[in-house]
């Protein structure tokens, strides 16, 4: 039996960011893919909110934040040094403002009177941003990944491939550099795994 309990649904970039720091940090854990039209009573029990991901440790504490449970993950164990290379600023605007314009880019037909353009051009202005501070690095906050890049990197990603072909001809080339390194790390690769539903027996 794994020390902890994950639900998490495959596809969602909070997830995603969650698993990572799971899987670096080499901490055990049961994983439950959930289908969100279909939630399990079992984590509605522990989180009635009913989002993922949901971590709930062995001791019983039940962590509904991705963020709370990356950190929780790096407390196991921390290989890379990932709380070393942290910028809470950077994060915060990847989780509001960013993550505010992403949604009403990519899912305009969700929001009443919304322009999916301009959204498109705030997020731009956020991306210029980071793209131009890679300059200085590999990664946002220094020469190896941290917990910055991988708390972001899931919805730049999503981002960028709500229009491909639109993203790769933007002047980013440090950020796409960036985006690509990350995709293509064994790290992501092996968190990406397809799960079946999962379900009492």
């Amino acid at each position: 039996m794994a020390d902890a309990v994950l639900y998490s649904f495959r596809r969602c970039p909070y997830a995603m960011r969650a698993r990572m720091a799971l899987s670096v940090s080499g901490a055990r854990y049961e994983h439950r893919e959930v289908v969100l039209r279909d939630k399990p009573p079992q984590m509605l029990e522990v989180s009635p909110k009913g989002t993922v991901p949901v971590l709930v440790t062995a001791e019983g504490e039940v962590l509904e934040e991705s963020l709370d449970i990356m950190r929780w993950a790096l407390g196991q164990g921390d290989p890379e040094g990932w709380l070393d290379r942290d910028d809470p600023a950077l994060v915060e605007t990847n989780d509001g403002p960013f993550k505010h314009h992403l949604d009403r880019y990519k899912y305009a037909t969700r929001y009443e009177d919304v322009e999916p353009e301009e959204h498109r051009a705030a997020a731009m202005e956020i991306l210029g941003r980071l793209d131009r501070r890679l300059d200085e690095s590999a990664y946002l906050c220094g020469a190896k990944r941290g917990f910055a890049d991988i708390a972001i990197f899931p919805f730049i990603r999503q981002f960028a491939n709500a229009d491909r072909a639109w993203f790769d001809a933007q002047d980013w080339p440090r950020l796409q550099a960036w985006l690509a390194r990350l995709v293509d790390s064994e790290l992501f690769a092996g968190v990406m795994h397809k799960h079946p539903q999962w379900k009492t027996a």
